[in-house]
This record gives C-alpha cells, sequence and structure tokens, in this order.
C-alpha cells in the first residue's frame, strides 16, 4: 500500500494571530533615523517570525500533520542592496536551532518554495546574481536549523525569455555558476505556462534534479496530456534523495480561472490522480497549495474519511488500499 502524507503552505486559518510573514518595508526602515534601532527592529520582526513559526509547528503537531511548506519571508529585507552589512543570522542562532529541534524531534518534514523573483535562468547576470543570493538565505536558514538543505527548496524553471529550448539550455548554461551546496538544495517543477513537465524532466534528468509534480499544473499547460506515461521518469528523479517524493495539488478556481488555486481541494480530482500512482511508490508526500491553507487539508481529510478506498493513519495522512 502507499502511504498518502498531506501537508500545506506557510499560513494557519486555525491558528489565530501567527503569521509567519510579518514585514517591514524598505520606506519604513528609512523613516526610522537611527540605523542601529531599524535593524533592531527588522530582527526583532524576524524573531516574531520564527517564533510564530514554533507556534505553528506545535500546532501541525497537535492536529498530527508532518508536512510544513515555511514562508520565505522568514526575515523582511534580508537581501536589500542597502543592509548588505547586515549580518541577519546572528541574532536568530537559538530561535533557528529551536525551531529546527522542534521539527526534527517530531518527524516532520519542512521545506521552502521562494518566490518568483528567484530565476536561474535568466540572462541579466544581476537577476541571476539576486536569485543565488536568496537562495543562500535559504541555505542558511535551513543550516541554522539543523536541518540538511538536500531537496528542500523547490523552484519553478524561470521565464521562458525566447524560445522554450534556449531558455531551457539557459538553464543548463547557469547551472554551472550555481554553488555546489544551493544545486544540492533544488528541485524543480513543471509551471502552468511555461515549462511544461516534458520540459522539466528534461532538466531534471540532465542534471539530477528531482522533480515535483504539479498536478494542477500540468492540467493547465501541457505537451503530452497522459502524464502517467512519464511516471516512471519522475520517479527515477528522486532516485538519489533522501526524502519521499513530494508532488503540488490544488484546484481551479473555476473553469474560467483554471489556472488559479481554489479555496479547498477537489477531493475527485486528487483521487484521479492518486487512483494511477497507486502501489508504485511506498510514500508520497502531497502539498496541498490551496487558499484556506491547513483549514483545506482538514476539509480534504474529513472527506477521505468517508472514501471505503483508504485507510486513515491519523490527522493528514492515510494509505491507499
Amino acid at each position: 500500500m502507499t502511504i498518502i502524507r498531506l501537508g500545506y503552505v506557510a499560513m494557519s486559518m486555525e491558528l489565530k494571530n501567527a503569521s509567519p510573514s510579518q514585514t517591514m518595508t524598505f520606506a519604513q526602515f528609512q523613516k526610522i533615523e537611527d540605523r542601529e534601532a531599524a535593524i533592531r527592529k527588522l530582527e526583532q520582526i524576524a524573531l516574531k517570525n520564527l517564533e510564530n513559526t514554533h507556534r505553528l509547528l506545535k500546532n501541525n503537531f497537535f492536529n498530527e500533520v508532518h508536512f510544513y511548506r515555511l514562508t520565505s519571508r522568514l526575515i523582511p529585507l534580508a537581501n536589500h542592496e542597502a543592509l548588505l552589512d547586515w549580518n541577519y543570522m546572528r541574532p536568530l542562532k537559538e530561535k533557528l536551532q529551536e525551531v529546527g529541534e522542534y521539527a526534527t524531534k517530531n518527524n516532520m518534514r519542512i521545506d521552502f518554495h521562494p518566490d518568483h523573483f528567484v530565476v536561474l535562468n535568466s540572462d541579466k547576470r544581476e537577476v541571476f546574481t539576486s536569485s543565488i543570493k536568496n537562495l543562500k538565505m535559504h541555505y542558511l536558514l535551513l543550516k541554522g536549523m539543523n536541518i540538511n538543505p538536500a531537496h528542500r527548496c523547490v523552484l519553478h524553471v524561470g521565464g521562458k525569455y525566447m524560445e522554450p529550448e534556449k531558455s531551457l539550455e539557459s538553464f543548463i548554461d547557469n547551472w554551472g555558476d550555481v554553488p555546489a551546496g544551493i544545486q544540492k538544495m533544488i528541485l524543480l517543477e513543471n509551471d502552468d505556462k511555461s515549462f511544461t513537465l516534458d520540459d522539466t524532466l528534461y532538466l531534471c534528468e540532465k542534471l539530477g534534479i528531482p522533480l515535483v509534480f504539479d498536478y494542477h499544473h500540468h492540467l493547465a499547460h501541457h505537451q503530452n496530456e497522459h502524464w502517467e506515461e512519464n511516471w516512471d521518469r519522475v520517479l527515477g528523479t528522486w532516485s538519489d534523495s533522501p526524502l519521499p517524493i513530494k508532488m503540488h495539488i490544488s484546484s481551479p478556481k473555476s473553469e474560467a480561472e483554471f489556472r488559479h488555486h481554489a479555496d479547498y481541494v477537489d477531493v475527485n480530482m486528487f483521487f484521479k490522480f492518486l487512483k494511477e500512482i497507486k502501489g508504485t511508490i511506498p510514500q508520497i508526500d502531497c502539498m496541498i497549495e490551496a487558499k484556506k491553507k491547513d483549514e483545506a487539508l482538514f476539509t480534504l481529510m474529513s472527506e477521505i474519511k468517508k472514501r471505503e478506498d483508504v485507510e486513515v493513519i491519523d490527522g493528514s495522512s492515510f494509505y491507499l488500499k
């Protein structure tokens, strides 16, 4: 039987006043005349974000949720060009260790999905350099939590600047300039507009990167509609990973807004996918990308519990019979 584990992204609809993404704009930063006081304010916000992350992990443990995507906005202005002298990791060391220890002790899988402006196939050197700087921050955060960064950071291929083939080759050309530790951290995801499953598989197989299959994206944008024909290849990209295979699940907001994520996950759409992969792997971790965050997970589990083709393990996990 295949174990299915569900996770959710960053925010909880259940736990109040626990945003891990509180921020300060650079305009607000500049209004504080004492620069050192302004930096201390940034550090206080980052510490509060980590404290709320810890609260979220505790709430996840209570609800038997073992898979969680950290926000990439834990540290406001971390890579701003005017703050390059700020060692933002130093004041966060103790709290990062505390968060990481809690996740590790309770066997939680945590990872990141950096923002859309992290683009590794850009032909603009300043964009590529900024992307590496952003990824380094994610790497340092994971190391600060004493969590192995390997395969913890999901990216899209990037921009479709020219012909798709040339954009793919641009990713390969730039990959050689990505530091080895960051290379090991990366996962690639097929997207809904630019790079299909076939495109992303090409890169993943060539460069040894695990592929995170986004089922909703594939339905919105594909070369070959029959994704299941490539499923063994997707699995093959995970052969050297210490982690179980991961995928993304969401549902269209509507037929007219098919690419947009709905508030909840359509259980029938989800199980159409699961029936195809049943028995091909011992476990798959499914990250829910729905507007209602953990509420979408709990709603989906309540619907799953009514089915006869599953055996429920706990609050977010079940076997496919």
